[in-house]
């Protein structure tokens, strides 16, 4: 399968105090190309936000053209130097982790040592998630508090007037032109006993709804089921479990039940509501949608996208018909997991390698850096000397310029072995933490629940490309630096090959 490089970008934002102090950008964005090529990422742009200050940068262009690129998928990771350089205002933080979580796109903090392509990485979503929630936690509770007051004193509570009345003077009031449209149809479905039909017919008579679209069957029931028409408004009766999710009722105490004055009588609305329950109950309910362990995951050899037809079992590919059972692909993907991390040498010799490497760059690091220390101090004594008349020009310029040199050669070296030090200890990190909590798969696998299952497969699995004899399964986070394979299978993962009839 064609392997598609990574794009990222660049964050830099350094105060001007910090540049003052020798904190340059430069200094940023080499550390952070240093870090995307270590990764094999290609760096698509830099948004450069020098001398901004940290307590709002959301409007900032730079900050506006990032989420821009995100959005439409020009680069798929922001590289920053830490989590202050992203944004200070924590609101601000939430929302950029949010937007990029969203657009499956990743945050690279490498202060923090946070990157969320990486499985550990992507427990800082997990974080941020729960920040938010929390944030939105406090501020609907205080919402929420004022809401029971207002609806027992008949006051708006911040919804829309239901369709057929509007709020007037701070009350429900039957809407003029509405109220006859919702009289109406009560009086067609008790008529034809056909929500379909109810809303062709209102449709055809040049009927709208209050935003100008069509009526629908959806429509027409909630309109039939809302007690409002029969002069009974409800009120915090519903919460809110999050965005995307559909409102749920609250404990039928809590609700306040509001008088307004009805647009259809009470006899009508038990009537429509009686067929409603009758062809409720009438109805086959469906049964639950099917769902399978590596949905989504699974492409066949000829490059098309494979999925599960119901009761087959079996992944399918539309275009060249190449099949693979369900239980065979589990098997395969459970026997690999095994063969891969139960070998205690090859993963002892895969982070103790691993190690050594950081260790070595470190080692680098402190010895440049003390050089840097010295050729100051160098260049310092020299032009001392040259201000106190005790050297000539010449001799001054043979000396000072080479430590200008050797400290420019330093000071562009240092933030390349940092990208790689910041690599290295995040990619060992991940690798760490999932095979730790790998080890037990294999024996416990069986005895998992389903949505575990799940759970751990999209943690881990990148994709599965499925061949006529073979199986190439694809890791996220196993470091290929690390594994010792065939190059046309350099990738993050590794291959597992069975046969099947």
């Amino acid at each position: 399968m064609k392997d598609v490089r990574k794009t990222v970008g660049i964050w830099i934002r350094v105060s001007t105090q910090e540049q003052a102090n020798g904190d340059s950008p430069l200094h940023h964005e080499t550390r952070a190309r240093a870090y995307a090529e270590a990764r094999d990422w290609t760096v698509g742009t830099v948004y450069d936000l020098s001398g901004v200050s940290g307590r709002s940068v959301a409007d900032h262009s730079e900050a506006k053209r990032m989420m821009d690129d995100v959005r439409a998928g020009r680069i798929s990771g922001l590289i920053f130097s830490k989590l202050a350089r992203l944004a200070r205002n924590t609101r601000e933080l939430l929302d950029f982790a949010e937007a990029f979580e969203k657009h499956n796109a990743d945050l690279i903090s490498l202060q923090e040592a946070i990157d969320t392509s990486s499985s550990a990485g992507r427990f800082f979503f997990t974080m941020i998630a729960g920040m938010a929630q929390w944030e939105r936690d406090e501020t609907s509770e205080r919402v929420k508090a004022s809401v029971p007051v207002r609806a027992m004193l008949g006051k708006n509570t911040g919804g829309k007037a239901p369709f057929g009345y509007r709020w007037t003077d701070n009350k429900l009031a039957p809407d003029p032109k509405e109220a006859p449209v919702r009289t109406l149809l009560h009086e067609l479905f008790l008529e034809h006993r056909r929500k379909k039909t109810v809303a062709r017919i209102l449709n055809e008579r040049g009927y709208r709804t209050r935003n100008g679209s069509n009526f629908t069957d959806t429509t027409v029931t909630r309109l039939l089921r809302d007690p409002t028409a029969k002069g009974e408004h409800r009120a915090n009766y519903t919460t809110s479990p999050g965005p995307g999710k559909s409102a749920v009722l609250k404990p039928r105490e809590e609700w306040v039940i509001q008088k307004v004055e009805p647009v259809v009588s009470e006899a009508l609305w038990n009537e429509c509501n009686a067929i409603l329950e009758q062809q409720a109950a009438a109805k086959s309910q469906p049964g639950p949608k099917g769902q399978y362990l590596f949905a989504g995951k699974v492409s066949c050899g000829c490059g098309s996208k494979m999925y599960v037809r119901t009761g087959t079992g079996k992944f399918r590919c539309n275009g060249c018909g190449n099949k693979l059972p369900l239980d065979d692909l589990e098997a395969v993907f459970r026997d690999e997991l095994q063969a891969f991390f139960m070998s205690e040498d090859e993963l002892t010799g895969l982070l103790t390698g691993m190690d050594g490497e950081i260790a070595e760059l470190k080692a680098q690091l402190h010895v440049l850096k003390d050089e840097r220390k010295g050729v100051v101090a160098e260049a310092e004594k020299i032009y001392r000397h040259y201000a106190d008349n005790q050297i000539s020009g010449m001799i001054f310029n043979d000396r000072y310029e080479p430590l200008l040199k050797r400290r420019g050669d330093i000071d562009a070296h240092v933030p390349k072995l940092e990208g790689q030090i910041d690599a290295l200890t995040i990619s060992r990190r991940s690798s760490d933490d999932i095979i730790n909590g790998a080890r037990d798969l294999y024996g416990g696998w069986d005895r998992l629940a389903f949505k575990e299952k799940v759970s751990i497969i999209e943690a881990i699995v990148d994709d599965i490309c499925v061949f006529d004899t073979d199986i190439e399964i694809h890791l996220h986070y196993v470091p290929t630096h690390a594994i010792d394979v065939d190059k046309a299978t350099q990738r993050q993962g590794f291959i597992a090959a069975t046969s099947w009839n």
